[in-house]
């Protein structure tokens, strides 16, 4: 598609909406008369009538042209420009575990937990430690 507008366009919607917020912010709320009464020399930039009607007007062209790039740039997020990385590398493969080899297997009668890992005691035999022990004088 058109490649060339693209970069443009999101500059376009940046210093738009850049520009809507400060017109927003520039204009007066509810209570702009009390604000009148503590310094509204402001008010005669803009005119008599004050800054209703000449920041509204620019208000509402700010947000259809903030509107228009938002769908425009929309639209061109659905192209594909250079396609993707992901969907174009292959799938890794899975990765095994190595086999054990043979000097790491234990022997058919060996432990295997190593030397010192465990310290469990076994309990006597059953005719072991029955007799009573014999007192040395």
């Amino acid at each position: 598609m058109l490649v060339w507008l693209y970069v443009p366009l999101v500059i376009v919607h940046v210093i738009v909406a850049v520009a809507l917020v400060l017109i927003v912010l520039l204009q007066a709320g509810k209570g702009a008369e009390l604000g009148a009464a503590f310094g509204g020399a402001s008010q005669t930039v803009f005119g008599p009538r004050g800054p209703g009607s000449f920041l509204g007007k620019l208000t509402a062209a700010a947000a259809c042209i903030f509107m228009v790039t938002s769908l425009a740039l929309a639209i061109f997020s659905t192209q594909h420009f250079g396609g993707s990385v992901v969907l174009t590398s292959p799938a890794p493969k899975p990765v095994t575990a190595p086999a054990a080899t043979p000097s790491e297997q234990t022997a058919p009668g060996a432990s295997s937990t190593p030397a010192g890992a465990g310290t469990t005691e076994t309990a006597p035999a059953p005719n072991e430690g029955t007799e009573a022990p014999q007192e040395q004088k």
